[in-house]
């Protein structure tokens, strides 16, 4: 399936040449002058090697067909990080360079999509929103404005996030998983 490359996302899989490349980064740059271009960082699924491709905007990039489906992460062990398929029950193991830096939001029952090609984990898509609970944070600095000002706080599963000052240790917040920011307080 053709798709314009601007529409590309993290996660994507992309076929070029006759190989498969998982797309890792995707950034669309807009110029004052001359054309829009879409930059992508991916990584080629047979062996691993990183590639960076840069197309306009308009351009018709082929679109892998692979198969999509949700998964509930159950738990990590030596052999990889285990998964199974929510109606069927069957169990995929996965390995660490299919997860990547998303290794930090695993959590037992975790929802995520898996993408698969001939029976192989070849993607991963978090959820975009993960509650997390801080453990750690510095307390808060007497006369700092409340709208622009952000501590770094230490969350359950290691990962820092910057945070407003009225967050303390022992409180659930809510991050994007692209880009580790704070969203909210969590509401439950």
């Amino acid at each position: 399936m053709k798709v314009i490359a601007s529409s590309l996302r993290k996660g994507n899989v992309v076929e070029l040449e006759g190989r498969l490349y998982v797309v890792l980064t995707a950034t669309n740059f807009h110029p004052g002058k001359g054309t829009p271009t879409t930059q992508i960082d991916m990584r080629r699924i047979s062996d691993g090697v990183k590639v960076s491709e840069r197309w306009r905007t308009t351009e018709q990039v082929e679109k892998a067909n692979v198969d999509e489906r949700e998964y509930d992460y159950l738990y990590s062990d030596g052999e990889g990080h285990h998964f199974m398929e929510p109606e069927t029950f069957e169990q995929i193991s996965v390995g660490d360079d299919v997860i990547g830096d998303s290794k930090v939001f695993l959590k037992e029952g975790l929802k995520v999509y898996l993408k698969t090609h001939e029976g192989v984990a070849i993607a991963i898509e978090l959820p975009q929103r993960v509650t997390v609970e801080i453990v750690e944070t510095e307390p808060v600095v007497k006369g700092q404005t409340a709208s622009s000002s952000y501590k770094p706080a230490i969350c359950d599963n290691g990962l820092r996030v910057m945070v407003p000052p009225h967050i303390g240790a022992g409180t659930r917040i809510v991050i994007l998983t692209e880009d580790n920011s704070y969203v909210e307080r969590a509401k439950d």
